[in-house]
């Protein structure tokens, strides 16, 4: 009897309350038409703007997430670097910071569809924090887990051409790369030669027309005047839910990948 097929969601960057009301209102219905097997999300902006909130997460968890990947916001919140570490967050921030921090960048998840080695990794090119090779950490991280029937990475980066190359280094070693940072979702979803499932960025999760989650009329102002205030999340709908379908086979290989995008109007 052939072995089931296994389809993980991959929503992209969750922003502020737009974001999770979106979430909220098309992921049941998602999960259901597509038979879902198990959700996870970038969740770097699920606060006001940037960071993480413990309670945002678990009111996340009940419609359907099952684990979140971060990014370089990760830590905005005050209290989360005490919370991120405790056994039953389900969550990662990125592997290769270069200082020590708290938390994981990789966890081993034991899942109804098998154990899955979720691994989270920062681009250094344009991007302020302080961290090492991302290629690199991830070959180290991958020789140093054994324990697991897939890998998944999100490759929180700035630029698409790290993106891309991370993919090719990946491929054939992990079943999926999935490229988050910029909030704009690329067409170039695509099995790349080795089998690994990629796409340059999933996209975002919050308000549509807004730049990249902030108010429009703040960045507007900023690139005429170099002025324009504090960056504020914009409350406007419509809100617009950014995703990409993995699909595996029974023997846990790549062989779909496609965008479920979704915009929710009231």
């Amino acid at each position: 009897m052939p072995k089931k097929e296994k389809r993980i969601l991959f929503i992209g960057d969750i922003i502020g309350e737009v974001g999770r009301n979106t979430v909220r209102k098309v992921l049941p219905g998602i999960k259901k038409r597509y038979k879902i097997d198990y959700v996870i999300a970038n969740g770097e902006h699920l606060s006001a703007r940037v960071g993480v909130e413990v309670e945002k997460l678990r009111e996340m968890q009940a419609v359907g997430v099952d684990f979140f990947t971060t990014g370089n916001h990760v830590w905005r919140e005050a209290g989360f670097e005490k919370e991120i570490g405790r056994k039953n967050m389900p969550i990662v921030r990125p592997a290769n910071f270069l200082e020590k921090k708290p938390g994981h960048g990789f966890r081993i998840i034991s899942t109804p569809i098998g154990k899955i080695l979720i691994i989270n990794l920062l681009g250094r090119e344009g991007i302020k924090e302080k961290v090492t090779n991302p290629f690199k950490k991830a070959d180290a991280i991958l020789a140093s887990q054994k324990d697991y029937d897939f890998v998944v990475v999100d490759f929180h980066a700035e630029m698409t051409s790290e993106k891309v190359a991370m993919g090719y280094h990946l491929d054939s070693h992990v079943a999926a790369v999935f490229g988050t940072h910029t909030h704009v979702p690329t067409a170039d979803v695509r099995i790349l030669p080795g089998g690994t499932a990629f796409v340059s960025d999933v996209g975002m999760t919050g308000p549509l027309n807004s730049v990249l989650g902030v108010k429009s009329e703040i960045i507007v102002e900023r690139f005429l005047s170099g002025t324009g205030g504090k960056f504020e999340v914009s409350g406007d709908l419509p809100g617009v839910m950014n995703a990409v379908l993995l699909t595996l086979d029974g023997n846990n290989k790549a062989i779909d990948i496609k965008r479920i995008d979704r915009v929710v109007k009231n």
